[in-house]
């Protein structure tokens, strides 16, 4: 199989244009960023070309405007946050991609930025169209993407544009995404636990098939674990249940069977009548009608502490509760601090990956170590299904 071709500290990009395609899809409040961690992550590599002379073309998406402009999804206020970061000019062009573009970019110097607006204003952007991608193309001489966030998408920036440029390469990011998911699925320091959270058996079912050949155990917590104690036979009361997963269920069962992999589910959970009560524990076999399961019971922590504590190697996708309301972040936070307390020992390899874990644990005032933290949601998903992504096909 043919291998992903990274950018190379080795490469002179001296006086050449380098189109790099980056994830600033951040989330704004009255257009002041929230979490600046994506852009922060950007820096290092934005840095080294800068200090190697190259002339910079920046190119991301914010939101899904659909090919129309609007100002709430402007990148407006990354490129006044990059222009504070960055000891270089940064250029912010706001206007159409066409013929004549690069020539109105002949102003820019060595080491010096621009800042493209919201790539997916643009029509053909979302339409992986060809002309799009060829006068996007036209801007540079080398392209770089280091978004694997976005690298699940046929879009002009991250698929089609490698068609019209000579060079074409995955960004130090990409590379970083690729072996943390690779330490679970090919080099992997056994025993392996995944940790599988979030509403949706059905979203995740190929995740799951796919993991239950690489991994030792797979501990299922969150909203998903409902439809688990409902295949066994439990009561969950008012807990959202998706509907239709018995033979998915089964599935699951039959093929962990098969390739001598665990399944845990809570032992017991936390419950309440409403989202914004208090919470009570409570066993499996005597949960109310009108009860709600919220979060995982101090059972069923020390259950996964321990299987933790005999794991080498940890992926953890989806939080274990409602989060949201803090009386039910109790099993999320003390999973998020016992795989960081043996991640600091030196002796777990640690992954973490989806917007709601990585929320839940900024949430949090503890601070947390981690071998990697992934910024990338479906992307990071479907590389796990094992599934090849087309941003980075056509980068091998």
């Amino acid at each position: 199989m043919s291998k992903i071709k990274y950018f190379s500290e080795n490469l002179k990009v001296q006086n050449k244009t380098i189109i790099l395609r980056l994830d600033f899809n951040v989330p704004l409040k009255e257009k002041k960023i929230q979490d600046k961690s994506r852009v922060l992550t950007s820096l290092p590599l934005i840095k080294d070309l800068i200090n190697k002379k190259a002339k910079i073309v920046i190119v991301s998406h914010l939101g899904r405007p659909n090919g129309e402009k609007n100002s709430e999804l402007s990148l407006a206020p990354i490129y006044k946050f990059l222009k504070e970061q960055l000891e270089t000019n940064v250029f912010f062009f706001m206007g159409d991609i066409n013929e004549e573009t690069k020539n109105k970019f002949s102003y820019l110097k060595e080491g010096e930025i621009i800042l493209l607006e919201n790539v997916r204003f643009f029509e053909g952007e979302n339409k992986n169209d060809d002309n799009f991608a060829k006068k996007l193309a036209s801007l540079g001489d080398i392209y770089i993407n280091d978004a694997f966030s976005c690298s699940h998408r046929e879009q002009a920036s991250i698929h089609k544009i490698t068609k019209y440029m000579k060079e074409s390469y995955a960004g130090p990011l990409v590379k970083k995404e690729i072996d943390a998911i690779n330490t679970i699925i090919q080099n992997k320091k056994k025993p392996v636990t995944c940790i599988i959270g979030g509403s949706k058996v059905s979203t995740k079912i190929n995740v799951i098939t796919n993991l239950i050949k690489n991994v030792d155990n797979i501990i299922i917590v969150g909203a998903m674990a409902n439809n688990f104690l409902t295949f066994k036979g439990f009561i969950v009361g008012k807990s959202l249940v998706e509907k239709g997963t018995k033979e998915i269920i089964n599935k699951i069962y039959t093929e962990a069977k098969k390739y001598n992999c665990s399944i845990f589910i809570p032992e017991d959970c936390s419950v309440s009548t409403n989202f914004e009560g208090s919470g009570k524990t409570k066993e499996l076999n005597s949960i109310s009608k009108d009860e709600i399961i919220l979060d995982i019971g101090p059972k069923t922590i020390k259950k996964i502490k321990s299987i933790i504590d005999q794991s080498n190697t940890i992926l953890w996708n989806g939080p274990a509760g409602y989060f949201e309301n803090t009386n039910f972040s109790t099993g999320t936070l003390a999973i998020a601090k016992k795989i960081s307390e043996s991640t600091a020992r030196k002796s777990l390899i640690s992954i973490l990956g989806g917007g709601d874990t990585i929320s839940a644990i900024k949430n949090s005032e503890d601070k947390f170590t981690f071998t990697h933290l992934s910024t990338a949601g479906g992307a990071f998903l479907e590389f796990l299904e094992g599934k090849d992504l087309p941003g980075l096909n056509v980068l091998k």
